[in-house]
């Protein structure tokens, strides 16, 4: 059962990655899987919320950030050497390798994990967002394909982790905030103004 189920991620796998591959896929998706590139996007994300967001957004960026921690150590710290899954591009020859392979394991993707985890967490809380919040999470978890480093089983594993953490996460910011006395809430740049809570759940 095992070993039918790995060869239908390896097949899955060699489709994405040579049959599907194009110019326009070769430069796009290392774009969108680079590390340093998606740092910067949350950073500035972060940032921006916490500038232009009122308190209940401002302390749901905190929850972004412990979710980002947990994904990332449970991902890639605990259970990629417990499994211990090697990556394809270690094992399989002849496939379209765009980035540097790495050294590390292979499942759950923790790419995948992060991305999604951080999709389900806004998407709780903003549900008009959760369409191309979710179209982000699946570009970044598909674009490890197509560079070669994960197996679709990966990506699954990581996407299903990432999602969990990230409703959790969502699930205990609503207890936190309703108990929360409303003295202890970070200041707000917006306050005194009527401009409403981008992610009050009113609206969803």
């Amino acid at each position: 059962m095992l070993e039918t189920l790995s060869e239908i991620d390896k097949s899955i796998f060699l489709f994405v990655n040579g049959n599907l591959a194009n110019p326009i896929t070769d430069f796009i998706m290392p774009v969108i899987t680079n590390d340093w590139g998606l740092r910067v996007v949350y950073a500035l994300a972060m940032v921006t919320l916490l500038i232009t967001g009122k308190a209940r957004l401002r302390w749901l960026v905190l929850f972004s950030a412990i979710t980002l921690l947990l994904t990332d150590q449970i991902s890639a710290g605990y259970l990629k050497p417990l499994i211990a899954r090697v990556r394809p591009c270690h094992v399989l020859t002849d496939i379209n390798l765009l980035v540097d392979c790495g050294g590390g394991y292979a499942m759950p993707s923790t790419h995948a994990a992060n991305v999604f985890g951080q999709a389900a967490l806004f998407s709780y809380h903003y549900r008009r967002a959760w369409w191309y919040l979710c179209l982000i999470a699946v570009l970044v978890a598909l674009s490890r394909l197509f560079v070669g480093v994960h197996y679709p089983g990966d990506i699954l594993a990581g996407a299903v982790l990432g999602a969990v953490i990230g409703l959790l996460l969502a699930v205990g910011f609503d207890r936190f905030h309703k108990r929360m006395p409303r003295r202890t809430a970070p200041p707000n740049v917006n306050e005194g103004t009527n401009a409403p809570d981008p992610i009050d759940r009113r609206d969803s």
